[in-house]
């Protein structure tokens, strides 16, 4: 497996190796040691869940704040353009997104560090998305950001044909303000 840093500090992308053969593959998606070599510690993991999405649903941008979480994620099938957003206070790439694409073949995953939001735009038909968790739900800490934000200038690859309430009224970033104070600054 291999490890990418970002230019986010924490944001990893990890690239397993799929073994193919005319059965399918298989892949190991999450690895321990390789895990602990990039500075993640795989035994804080608490909660694993599950979404399927439909072709364009749209999820998020969603951050906890307080402490956070940290997250691993993985589009188990199908395919999602994902992106993360560094909110965290202090930190040198404080309101920069980088974009991923998640796929059920390459069985890529992205780890997501607390104060970073998350979200993403299914690209097939449907799309499983897998999430490790290090912190159990705590409603109070949920924040949710406009997708659309123009100041984010995201580039969405698709028209959103579907999302939650929440995220489609969502504010922007800037009127956030007070709930963003309330994220734990980026390690030094």
């Amino acid at each position: 497996m291999e490890v990418r840093r970002t230019e986010i500090e924490g944001l990893l992308e990890l690239r397993p190796t799929p073994h193919r053969d005319h059965r399918g593959f298989f892949s190991r998606t999450f690895d321990m040691a390789t895990a602990a070599e990039a500075g993640i510690d795989g035994r804080a993991f608490l909660q694993d869940s599950l979404s399927r999405s439909a072709y364009g649903v749209v999820r998020g941008l969603h951050v906890r704040t307080g402490r956070g979480e940290n997250k691993l994620v993985r589009c188990s099938s199908g395919a999602v353009f994902d992106v993360v957003v560094d909110l965290r206070p202090g930190s040198p790439t404080h309101g920069r997104h980088l974009t991923f694409h998640l796929d059920g073949d390459e069985q890529n995953s992205i780890y997501v560090p607390a104060g970073c939001a998350h979200g993403f735009q299914a690209l097939t038909e449907v799309a499983d998305t897998s999430y490790r968790i290090d912190a159990e739900h705590d409603p109070s800490e949920d924040l949710t950001i406009a997708w659309d934000d123009p100041d984010l200038a995201i580039e969405w690859p698709l028209p959103a044909s579907a999302m939650s309430d929440a995220d489609r009224h969502a504010p922007p970033l800037a009127d956030c303000a007070e709930a963003l104070a309330r994220i734990a600054p980026a390690p030094r």
